[in-house]
């Protein structure tokens, strides 16, 4: 068993390797679900076989003990050499191959659960939702708000709450499942979206905008105009550089639903398909999102991102945003 608990953590080793040296693309998810499953196969081995057979060993050697020193106390021997309480004591240690694996089950299983229902933390790696998420910020996301998902395959059990407009969300990217996006929810299933000379539209109304003056990317190293847009209840912060008109490219789009699409020179109009979100970021000039992949289903929702709990270049970051 120890030989197979090294080459165990070998394999995880080589992955976890490769998935930093870019080799391949990781699924931690999937990951943690299957460390979870090992440790407890670990678990049960030692609740149910290992650790009674350590306890049968030691209480056979007592017992033998017990008989060799009334053998020798009817001989007259009092005095017998010895220490059965550290050999009992070496017999019921656990070897390091248990240690590190059904000793970790409890632990593993509890980050399972919580990753998988409750809160899964995230890094924001880009810097498409500036002004309201920096490069840099730890996330949490809430994993239940919009229904109770299986882990590793995604699969909604348990109905909540919509996805609505204005609402910050981590979802499967379509293009690359493995991987997570997170963007706003600007549009979802029946509505109309134009984004048009940098402007967005939702049902041909055209959504509310206020200017916030200049805001200090420092990203790019160069200052973008702000404002403050208003989609649905929600409030919140946008960058629109009129200097960086964007680039849609030719019609038609090659994604799933692409036909609900209409692009002209100055940008996109989509009929959000049933089930689907039209997702955008709010660095909107420095944002791939659903204006050039497509619509977000049902199923890759992740779910909805609503504090930020670290950023270890500006600690202020740390709070809720909307």
């Amino acid at each position: 068993m120890s030989s197979l608990t090294a080459a165990l953590y070998g394999a995880l080793i080589v992955y976890l390797g490769g998935w930093f040296l870019g080799r391949w693309t990781g699924n931690f998810s999937l990951l943690l679900f299957v460390l979870t499953m090992s440790t407890m196969v670990y678990w049960l081995a030692e609740r149910f076989r290992f650790k009674p057979a350590r306890e049968a060993a030691a209480e056979t050697l007592e017992q033998q003990d017990a008989q060799r020193r009334a053998g020798l106390a009817k001989m007259g021997i009092d005095k017998v050499d010895g220490n059965v309480a550290e050999a009992r004591e070496k017999l019921l240690m656990q070897p390091w191959w248990l240690d590190w694996t059904a000793g970790l089950f409890p632990v593993i299983l509890i980050v399972f659960l919580l990753r998988s229902f409750l809160f899964e933390p995230f890094k924001i790696p880009s810097g498409s939702m500036i002004p309201t998420l920096l490069v840099g910020d730890l996330i949490l996301v809430n994993k239940f708000h919009y229904g109770v998902r299986l882990p590793v395959i995604n699969k909604k059990i348990i109905a909540n709450h919509d996805p609505q407009r204005g609402d910050v969300m981590v979802f499967r990217y379509p293009v690359d499942p493995r991987m997570d996006y997170i963007k706003r929810v600007v549009a979802v299933g029946g509505d109309q979206v134009s984004y048009l000379n940098q402007k967005l539209s939702i049902n041909g109304q055209p959504v509310p905008v206020v200017p916030q003056g200049e805001f200090y990317d420092e990203e790019s190293l160069r200052y973008a105009p702000q404002f403050k847009e208003k989609l649905g209840d929600v409030e919140h912060g946008i960058l629109v550089d009129p200097r960086r008109l964007g680039y849609y490219g030719p019609d038609p789009k090659t994604f799933p639903k692409s036909e609900n699409c209409k692009y002209v020179t100055e940008g996109v109009t989509c009929t959000v398909p049933a089930g689907h979100y039209f997702m955008m970021g709010d660095n909107r000039d420095n944002s791939q999102d659903s204006r050039f992949w497509g619509f977000v289903p049902d199923e890759n929702i992740v779910g909805k991102a609503f504090f930020v709990w670290m950023n270890f270049s500006n600690i202020g970051r740390i709070g809720a945003f909307h």
